[in-house]
């Protein structure tokens, strides 16, 4: 398992090197590519809603949405129905590197399993699929279902 473990990190680290690396070309970082996929597909959601579709905790989506919104990337509005909800909507910058952002992704992804065959990235696939379940404390692969 030693090797397991060894092996594991050190691609990790790579690949959110690499990823953050090409994230950064458009003011995004790490993690915030994530954020912006869910607002991609709705925007104004809540940052409990974030957090849950995301399988993070609130308060980490809270102080992630604070940093996206100092780089420019997401406004935070109160609801106008409800006002004790604040909701988190793209800005213009945001959505001006929805193809750019998608693009790299897949390149880096490409990049990192071209040596792969189609039948290894299945069992990669599987595999971390696996580990992910065995780890996480609601035993799914999944974050939790949107509210």
């Amino acid at each position: 398992m030693t090797d397991l473990m060894r092996l594991f990190t050190r691609a990790s680290k790579l690949l959110r090197g690499a990823a953050d690396e090409a994230m950064a070309q458009h003011g995004v970082r790490v993690g915030q590519n994530l954020v912006l996929e869910v607002l991609w597909e709705v925007d104004g959601l809540t940052p409990g809603e974030l957090a849950s579709r995301l399988g993070v905790a609130v308060p980490t989506m809270v102080k992630s949405a604070a940093r996206m919104e100092a780089a420019g990337l997401v406004t935070r509005r109160r609801d106008e129905t409800d006002r004790r909800l604040v909701r988190i909507y793209l800005t213009e910058h945001a959505r001006s590197v929805r193809d750019a952002i998608q693009d790299a992704r897949a390149d880096l992804a490409a990049r990192a399993t071209a040596t792969l065959t189609d039948a290894e990235l299945r069992h990669l696939a599987s595999a971390l699929e696996k580990i992910i379940a065995q780890l996480s404390p609601t035993g799914t692969t999944d974050p939790p279902a949107p509210r």
